[in-house]
């Protein structure tokens, strides 16, 4: 059967390594976006906002995808605004998509705020979950535009009649241009700025994340994983975490970032120092490393996102995640976390967007 996919967020970290998954594997790929990527050979672009109905249903018109998959949201000030907004997102698309009777499976990738909390009360006291996070803990007893969205899709899917799929990663690593949650290529900045200044290569975070257990998500594990639910009967209709399958401590991967970019390592001293105030002062440094490299990208803003690499090192708590569930139902796929972080590393080299 002719299996057509629509990729939401097709330009993302996620979405990219998707679309491409999904078309190493035969499949008719739409990757849909405000501003579509035109780099992935055989990924056909689609121009639309998810938030104006109008001109999605004329972007979509002449589309019957079989599979749709949710990569992508909306960052806004508050959790209200999260809320009405990454909710209406998408709300307005499967109700476009619904007079078209074409949709078998929605996939919605949201995260572990499922389980810490929204970006207003992320790992707060309070609302700190036991570890590692599983599945079946109940939601928290607060407003998450994450619960909106899975509602949307169980609203939709029963009204339509699609099975459903949704993916909680913890922090993704992997290449993209412009992302609002890039861990992997913000470190990787902050490790180059510190070899060209001669910068110590300080931890950022809290002691609770520098000593504790950890795991990150690659995005071709999880695009694995997306293929995998969509097209397997017994993987229908639950919802799934997604990491690496190993653990870590970030007092031993530090050292080994250090090393692959030639800086000195300093590990946790008593004190949190936040990435985003520290390169808030780079952008000038930055466009200087870029000038004289000729690199590809001067616009710091646009490779690190160090507002969330903060969020996710300065948690008090470890975090990792059980994958018990898709594991029993048969995805068996494994990426040792030092590699995905080296194999970024090289990619972004390789591209002109690191010295």
């Amino acid at each position: 059967m002719n299996k057509i996919a629509l990729v939401v967020g097709a330009s993302g970290i996620i979405g990219s390594n998707l679309a491409q998954e999904l078309l190493a594997n035969g499949w008719t790929t739409y990757g849909l976006a405000r501003r579509p990527s035109t780099d992935i050979p055989g990924l056909q672009p689609v121009a639309a906002d998810l938030l104006e109905v109008a001109g999605l249903e004329t972007a979509l018109q002449d589309l019957a995808p079989t599979h749709v998959f949710i990569t992508s949201w909306m960052r806004n000030d508050t959790e209200a605004e999260n809320i009405r907004v990454n909710s209406a997102m998408v709300r307005n698309l499967l109700t476009v998509l619904a007079p078209k009777h074409s949709v078998q499976h929605v996939a919605l990738v949201t995260g572990l705020k499922h389980y810490l909390g929204p970006f207003e009360a992320y790992a707060k006291e309070g609302v700190l979950p036991p570890t590692p996070l599983r599945e079946e803990q109940p939601r928290l007893p607060v407003e998450n535009f994450y619960y909106a969205q899975e509602d949307e899709v169980y609203a939709a899917a029963e009204r339509d009649g699609f099975t459903w799929s949704i993916h909680r990663p913890h922090t993704i690593i992997g290449k993209a241009v412009g992302n609002q949650m890039n861990l992997g290529t913000t470190l990787a900045v902050y490790a180059s700025i510190c070899k060209e200044t001669g910068r110590p290569f300080r931890w950022p975070g809290s002691k609770a994340q520098w000593e504790g257990l950890s795991d990150v998500t690659d995005a071709r594990v999880i695009a694995k994983q997306l293929v995998w639910a969509a097209t397997t009967e017994a993987a229908k209709n639950e919802a799934y975490n997604i990491v690496n399958g190993d653990v870590f401590r970030w007092s031993w991967l530090w050292g080994k970032i250090a090393d692959w970019f030639g800086v000195e390592a300093v590990g946790f001293d008593g004190t949190i120092h936040p990435l985003e105030a520290e390169m808030a002062q780079y952008s000038d440094v930055w466009r200087d490393i870029a000038t004289r490299h000729q690199l590809t990208e001067p616009n710091l803003d646009r490779l690190a996102s160090p507002w969330h690499t903060d969020l996710d090192l300065g948690r008090p708590i470890e975090v990792m995640t059980d994958m018990a569930n898709s594991r029993q139902r048969g995805f068996a796929v494994y990426q040792r976390t030092e590699e995905s972080f080296f194999d970024l590393f090289k990619q972004l080299r390789h591209d002109r967007l690191l010295p």
